[in-house]
C-alpha cells in the first residue's frame, strides 16, 4: 500500500517564514532602545570634528522607535542647548535608505532633521542602533556653517 503524504505546500512555507520573522523580531526589538542615551564626540581626525568642540557630549532621549521612525529629543553641547525634537525624514523611511548600513552593521539607521542654535539652519541627524546596546548619532550640515560629528552613546 502506498504511503500517504500530507502536502501543505505554500501554507507550510508561509508558516516557516512567519516563525522566522517572529524569531528575528524578538532578537532585535527596537523598543528596547527607548530611554536616554548620552556620550562624547568621537574621532580625532579633523574631518570628524567639524563645527563641534572637542569635549562636546550629546544626549538623545528616544520616546518611540519602530520600523517606521525614531522619535525623541536631542541636546548637543555647544550646538543645541535645550532638547529639540527630532524631525524624522519620512521619505527616507519609505525609501531604500531605511535599510542603510555600513561597517559595524547597525540594526537600523534613522535620518532626521534637527534645528541648531546658531541660526544657520538645521542639520541632518543620522541615528544608528546597534545590537550591543549602543547608539551612534552623526550630525551633518553643509553650507557656510558646516557640521560633521559622531557621538557614541550609552544608556
Amino acid at each position: 500500500m502506498p504511503r500517504r503524504r500530507c502536502y501543505f505546500g505554500p501554507v507550510r512555507r508561509v508558516a516557516w517564514v512567519t516563525l522566522a520573522g517572529i524569531a528575528l523580531a524578538a532578537c532585535n526589538d527596537l523598543r528596547d532602545f527607548r530611554g536616554t542615551w548620552t556620550g562624547p564626540r568621537v574621532g580625532d581626525a579633523a574631518p570628524l570634528r567639524v563645527g563641534v568642540a572637542d569635549g562636546a557630549r550629546a544626549t538623545l532621549t528616544i520616546t518611540r522607535v519602530d520600523l517606521t521612525g525614531l522619535f525623541g529629543t536631542l541636546v548637543v553641547d555647544g550646538l543645541i542647548a535645550a532638547p529639540v525634537a527630532l524631525d524624522p525624514i519620512a521619505g527616507a523611511e519609505a525609501d531604500v535608505l531605511a535599510e542603510l548600513t555600513y561597517g559595524g552593521s547597525p540594526l537600523r539607521v534613522y535620518l532626521a532633521y534637527v534645528p541648531i542654535d546658531d541660526g544657520a539652519g538645521v542639520a541632518t541627524a543620522m541615528v544608528s542602533l546597534y545590537d550591543d546596546d549602543r547608539v551612534e548619532v552623526r550630525l551633518l550640515r553643509g553650507g557656510t556653517a558646516k557640521i560633521y560629528a559622531i557621538f557614541a552613546l550609552e544608556p
